[in-house]
Formats: C-alpha cells, structure tokens, sequence
C-alpha cells in the first residue's frame, strides 16, 4: 500500500511538473509571440508621410555692382514666381525602441526629428541684365535658396507642423493601443504613458 501511495504521489508530482513546464513554455512562447507582432507593426510603418501643403509666391529679385569705384553700375533683376510643395515627414524606421518581454514594455527612446521636403518649381519673367553683370549659376542658386528659405518659414508658420504631429500622435496611439490590448506598457522618457500619447509628448 506504501509503495502504491508513494507511486502515486511521485506519478502525480510529475504530471504537476510537466503541467508547469508546459505552462511556463505556452507563456514564454506567447510573450515572444507579442514581441514579435510589437516589432512587426513598428516596422511596417517605415516612412510616414504626415502632410502636404503647396505654397505660392512673387518676389523681385536684384543685383547691382558698382564698377571703376562709383562711375558705373552694372543691375540685373527678374520677376520670380514660385510654386512650391512641402512635405512633412517622420521617419520611423529611426525611431530608437526598446522592447522587454520580461517586463512586458515597449519604451520609446528617441523620435525621430521631423523632415521638411521642399520641391519648388520656379519660373523667371522679365529677366534684364546689363552687360558687365549677367546672370550666372550663382544667381539662380542664390534664388532657389531664397525660395527654399522663404517657403521653410511658411511652413514654420502655418499649421503644418501641427497637423503632423497629430498624425505622429495618431500612429503612436495604436501602439499604445496594441500594447494595452496585450497587457503590455507603453513607455516614453522612463514613465509609464498611463493614458493615449498627446501634444505633451513633443515637450522635451
């Protein structure tokens, strides 16, 4: 009778140890399993493109240069008009992450800086020199660094840089979204974002 006890208890401790073990694999493999899906959707994000605006703009742009001291002077000028598209874009394939199945958290440690793409076409009207001072490559880039500067400050300006944030917000929301569904904690800066992503965020 002592060695059928002691048989059953030794057949049962092993059916506990194996239901443990599978336990802690089905878990460790479903936690892997999250880490993955975590990273996947990350990735599939890549570049995003946050918005678009189009900027217009007639400007004059002159040159004078004064020849032989004060006696002569030598002007050119031309009408310039410009239409422009910006862009607004994060790449998040630089977003910096870390990701610790332990713990259960995904930390966002760095986002990436916003890129500004500006693709202006322009077109020159009324377009006069004198003979001492022509146009050259140096004054149509003079020009295309005029409009790039101009149409940066445009953007600065407008809503622009708002609406991309908002649409950055959008993305992180559904990692935080994701995070919580998983039980997972969603964290910025060392703290714990108890609440979905908000303008806060771009305060550093």
């Amino acid at each position: 009778m002592k060695k059928f006890l002691a048989g059953a208890l030794m057949a049962l401790a092993a059916v506990l140890i194996f239901r443990s073990c599978r336990e802690e694999s089905l878990e460790a493999a479903r936690i892997a399993e999250e880490s993955a899906l975590i990273q996947t959707q990350i990735e599939q994000v890549a570049k995003l493109v946050v918005t678009e605006g189009h900027f217009a703009e007639v400007y004059t742009y002159e040159d004078s240069r004064e020849l032989f001291g004060s006696l002569i002077s030598a002007r050119k000028k031309a009408l310039v008009v410009v239409n422009a598209e910006a862009s607004v874009s994060y790449d998040l394939s630089r977003l910096e992450y870390r990701l610790d199945p332990e713990s259960k958290t995904l930390e966002v440690v760095r986002i990436p800086e916003p890129e500004i793409g500006i693709h202006p076409e322009i077109k020159y009207y009324d377009v006069s020199a004198d003979y001492l001072n022509p146009f050259g490559a140096e004054d149509y880039n003079a020009i295309q660094e005029r409009v790039s500067g101009s149409i940066r400050q445009k953007v600065a300006a407008s809503g622009l840089m708002e609406n991309a944030q908002n649409r950055l917000l959008s993305e992180l929301a559904e990692f935080y979204a994701l995070t919580r569904s998983m039980g997972w904690t969603l964290v910025y800066h060392g703290k714990a974002m108890d609440t979905q992503p908000g303008p806060e965020l771009f305060m550093d």
